[in-house]
C-alpha cells in the first residue's frame, strides 16, 4: 500500500513539475519545410503576456540579417534580439491571441503556442482561421 501512495504522489508531482516549467524558456526551433534547425529562441512573460525574442542564429551567413520587410518599429532591426512572438495569453492549456512575426518576409500573423511535452512546443501561425497556416515544432535547449 505505502509503495501505491509513494508511486502515485511521485507520479503527480512529476506532472506538476512538467507543467510549472510551462513555455518560458530557450527553445530551439526547427524549420517546418527543410527540417533545419534555425534559431534560438527564448520566450518569456511580461505584463502577464507571453513574447519571444530571437537569441541565436545557428547559420553564420545569417546572424547580421537585417528584418528589411518588416513595418514600424521592427522595420529594419537586426533579426537577433527581435521580438518574434508578441502579446499571447494563457487560455487553459494553449496560449493564444497573439502575433508571430517571420522575419523573412516581415509579415506578421496570429498565433498560438501549445507545450506538447515539457521540452516540445507546438507553435502556429495562421491568417483568418487556424486551419490556414504553418506548425512549427521547437524543442527546449538545456
Amino acid at each position: 500500500m505505502k509503495k501505491s501512495i509513494t508511486f502515485v504522489l511521485l507520479f503527480v508531482s512529476t506532472l506538476f513539475y512538467a507543467q510549472g516549467q510551462g513555455v518560458i524558456g530557450k527553445w530551439k526551433t526547427i524549420d517546418d519545410q527543410s527540417g533545419e534547425e534555425k534559431s534560438v529562441v527564448e520566450i518569456y512573460e511580461k505584463s502577464g503576456k507571453i513574447y519571444g525574442r530571437v537569441l541565436e542564429i545557428f547559420d553564420a551567413s545569417h546572424r547580421k540579417d537585417r528584418c528589411i520587410d518588416c513595418e514600424g518599429e521592427d522595420k529594419n532591426k537586426p533579426v537577433i534580439g527581435l521580438t518574434v512572438i508578441k502579446g499571447l495569453k494563457k487560455d487553459g492549456d494553449e496560449y493564444n491571441s497573439g502575433k508571430i512575426l517571420d522575419p523573412k518576409n516581415g509579415k506578421v500573423y496570429k498565433c498560438f503556442i501549445t507545450l506538447e511535452s515539457k521540452d516540445k512546443l507546438k507553435v502556429r501561425g495562421y491568417i483568418g482561421f487556424a486551419l490556414l497556416g504553418r506548425t512549427q515544432y521547437w524543442y527546449r535547449v538545456k
